[in-house]
This record gives structure tokens, sequence and C-alpha cells, in this order.
């Protein structure tokens, strides 16, 4: 699967070769989301893009939406699923 970078240009890769570094800011940011129960504003936002399915081009249902968020975002989400999964 590819992977993009969000709208804040951060690209998977980087946040993989810099995962030492990286860990504890986050971290402390994850942390103090779940205790305040706010997200950082460009967390909360998305670039939608259209994307052709078939037939028609005209047609707006022949497209399928798909959005770049930010990766600490994608991120933090994993985070609070597994935790209201478990």
């Amino acid at each position: 699967m590819h992977k993009s970078m969000g709208l804040d240009g951060i690209h998977p890769r980087v946040l993989r070769e810099l995962v030492g570094e990286l860990t504890k800011p986050l971290s402390i940011i994850y942390q103090q989301s779940w205790s305040t129960g706010e997200v950082p504003e460009d967390w909360r936002v998305a670039n939608m893009t259209p994307i052709y399915k078939k037939d028609w081009k005209e047609d707006p249902g022949n497209y399928r939406p798909v959005s770049l968020t930010s990766v600490p975002g994608k991120i933090m989400e994993r985070i609070i699923l597994s935790e209201l999964s478990w």
C-alpha cells in the first residue's frame, strides 16, 4: 500500500526513521490530548480528493473520496481505537 504524507508534510517514512527521537514528544501530545479531550487542529483537517472509479466521469457517484490526514493524527486514532476495542 502506498503511504502519502498528510497536510503537515510529514511522510510516514520520516516517522519510522526518527521513531527514537519522536516517541517522547508524540507521547506527551497524545497524553495531553487524551486528558483534555482536545485534538490538535491540524490533525482534524483532511484534504479530500475524488478518485474516479468507473463509467461516466460526469456522474459524481462514480468517484470515491480519499482523504489525506496527518500521520501523527492517524497514529493517535489507532491508539484510541485499540483502547476502546480492548
